[in-house]
């Protein structure tokens, strides 16, 4: 009996040891599964609950102006952040934040149901409050309200440079100008971080992961001090005229550099835009609208013929009395010019004398060096949206083409292009591309500089030259007077194109009016274009006195020396034109050109300028061809041989002043 017991009590004893055994062989299995097979995926549901991996935001890249000025800037900023699976009812959360928010309190509360419908863990109230409704907010101590940090795009010159800085979206991205071109640039690369939450999810740890990088700084080649001026007087011409939109380049005719780039209407871009209106006041009209530029194009033509033909600036051109019938097409001039130099030809601006010199060229050779001053194809300039504008291959011309295109009709080009084009005949004959960007610069780093672009060759020096010395004809006796300058000489052409109605297929009597100009004529420092879209009045009237103020103010803040002399003699007004007079008797011709003011009668500081050739009893030809030689202004009437000049031979041509002269039989 007794060892039977013992017996049992033993077997029990062994299955207890065994049981025992197995549970703790079972826990030590499961405890292995847990922590060594199993740990990475528990781990990961532990840090779900208790930490969170949070985006470090980089800091988006300044942009600044030649000088370092800010033009573009990110502040610091809080957004406000809810969890609607943990807010208060809908109503009652509405009832709180809307209030010190600023918002609708009846949009918030939808927007929270419908949040809450579906199960949506996060929902942003508001993005970039105001520094008050940061600290109202904090101080009501909700728990299930998260703030969460940004930054905020700020413009601090509000709508100056608008076009060409662009702006950016709630997330901080590009969406236009320099801030969409340079995207990764200004960017940045964000950053990330863990954090530990405590049970009602609020940080208490913090461990960063990888640290953020802020953008890279840009720095423009634009000068604010010019840039303000531009759009000042481009804003002031285009009110004043009635006109609809317009645009202004400046640049640095050796380096490409732009020094100002103005589009009117203006924006600002601190401000979103709501409205249709306001999208389209965000359009570059200096790189993005291609327009037919008219009579300023006669450059080109005139610059082609010095370099194709054995046209001098001298070469008198007939101008058929203000008409000409070309291939049936009948073209009337604005002015019935009867003969012109072709310096003359510029200065005057006639469509005819453009038209025989563009037949001189030949369509071959035109249109070769349209290409060559980089019509047709974008400058390069790095802003989205550059139009190339468009110019049509030979087969594509009509018979009449040649002459629509010798006078800047048939052919469509941006300011931009305008502008590069005019530099290159202010440099000496290169064809430079713009450049906007003069560096960039990341944090820590040396600033990356832009190089100037590859310079091409277009023009022969010399041709440069002849063209800049007939440019500054149509400024001082021409149809640019209005564009002279105070202290300095200034090349240029004015252009007064129809704009084409489509609808109707027509002409409307509104004009691209346009300046293209440069100052000073032996070492141009700037090069000024300007256009005033849908001006009721020619370009010599609406954009040359924008080409006056902005190039003043970019010589002066450049700190150009002056070429003129500071106090110069008052300009004359404008004068009495003698082919709209009738001619009269032989002797009475004396009286139509009054003498004009001298030294010896009207005091010593009264005129000055060259002494006036007699030119009684020569020809029209001969007469023109030495004013043109000697650079003498000159206005001419009737037919025949000299019979009357004013000022008479030997005395003083005043400056500005111009040689009157009557001819008869």
């Amino acid at each position: 009996m007794w060892s039977g017991g013992q017996g049992q009590a033993r077997r029990r004893a062994t299955w207890f040891v065994l049981a025992l055994a197995f549970w703790l062989l079972v826990i030590v299995c499961r405890l292995v599964q847990l922590q060594v097979l199993q740990h990475g995926y528990y781990r990961a549901e532990s840090d779900k609950r208790t930490t969170r991996v949070v985006e470090l935001p980089a800091r988006r890249g300044n942009i600044l102006d030649r000088a370092g000025r800010p033009l573009a800037l990110s502040l610091p900023a809080e957004s406000i952040v809810v969890n609607p699976m943990r807010a208060p009812q809908p109503d009652v959360a509405a009832a709180y934040l809307a209030p010190v928010l600023g918002l609708d309190q009846r949009d918030l509360e939808q927007r929270l149901i419908t949040a809450a419908r579906q199960r949506r863990g996060f929902l942003w109230i508001k993005r970039r409050v105001s520094f008050a409704e940061s600290q109202q907010l904090r101080r009501l101590g909700f728990g299930w309200v998260e703030f969460r940090r940004e930054s905020l795009r700020a413009y601090p010159k509000g709508i100056l440079a608008a076009h060409v800085l662009g702006g950016v979206d709630f997330e901080e991205r590009g969406n236009g100008g320099v801030e969409q071109s340079f995207e990764e640039d200004l960017r940045g690369k964000a950053g990330a971080a863990h954090v530990i939450r405590d049970v009602v999810r609020r940080g208490v740890d913090s461990r960063t992961e990888r640290p953020a990088e802020p953008g890279a700084n840009i720095t423009l080649t634009i000068d604010e001090r010019i840039q303000h001026v531009a759009e000042r007087e481009l804003a002031k011409a285009v009110q004043e005229s009635r006109s609809q939109t317009g645009s202004v380049v400046v640049l640095d005719p050796k380096t490409g550099d732009i020094l100002a780039l103005a589009s009117y209407p203006a924006y600002d871009p601190n401000l979103p835009f709501k409205t249709r209106q306001d999208a389209e006041k965000r359009a570059n009209h200096a790189v993005s609208v291609p327009f037919e530029p008219g009579s300023v194009f006669k450059v080109i033509t005139v610059a082609a013929a010095m370099e194709t033909t054995r046209l001098t600036p001298e070469t008198i051109i007939a101008c058929g009395r203000g008409r000409l019938n070309l291939f049936g097409r009948v073209i009337r001039d604005h002015h019935p010019y009867d003969m012109l130099p072709v310096a003359g030809v510029l200065a005057k601006s006639s469509n005819i004398g453009a038209i025989q010199i563009g037949l001189a060229v030949g369509e071959r050779n035109l249109l070769n060096y349209v290409r060559r001053f980089g019509f047709g194809r974008p400058t390069g300039v790095p802003l989205p949206g550059e139009s190339a504008g468009k110019v049509r291959e030979l087969e594509n011309w009509g018979r009449s083409s040649i002459g629509s295109v010798a006078m800047g009709h048939e052919i469509s080009a941006t300011t931009m292009q305008l502008a590069q084009a005019t530099a290159a005949i202010a440099n000496g004959g290169l064809l430079i591309p713009p450049r906007l960007v003069l560096s960039k610069q990341r944090q820590g780093q040396k600033a990356e500089l832009t190089p100037v672009g590859s310079p091409r060759s277009i023009l022969r020096p010399e041709t440069a030259i002849t063209m800049r010395r007939m440019m500054e004809g149509v400024v001082l006796n021409g149809t640019g007077t209005l564009a002279r300058l105070d202290g300095y000489t200034a090349g240029g052409k004015t252009g007064s194109a129809q704009i084409f109605d489509p609808a109707c297929r027509c002409y409307l009597h509104v004009y691209n009016s346009s300046f293209a100009g440069f100052a000073p004529v032996a070492n141009p420092a700037a090069v000024v274009v300007v256009t005033i879209n849908g001006a009721s009045v020619f370009g010599g009237a609406v954009a040359a006195p924008v080409f006056r103020e902005v190039a003043s103010a970019a010589l002066r803040l450049r700190n150009v020396p002056r070429d003129l002399p500071d106090n110069p003699p008052p300009r004359e007004s404008a004068p009495v034109e003698l082919a709209d007079l009738a001619i009269p008797a032989l002797e009475s011709l004396e009286e139509l050109l009054p003498e004009p003011a001298t030294p010896e009668r009207d005091g010593p500081r009264s005129v000055w300028g060259p002494r006036v050739p007699d030119f009684y009893g020569k020809t029209m030809r001969a007469v023109l061809e030495e004013t043109a030689r000697l650079g003498f202004p000159v206005e001419v009437s009737g037919s025949g041989v000299v019979r009357a000049q004013a000022p008479t031979p030997g005395s003083i041509l005043p400056h500005n002043g111009r040689i009157r002269i009557v001819f008869a039989r």
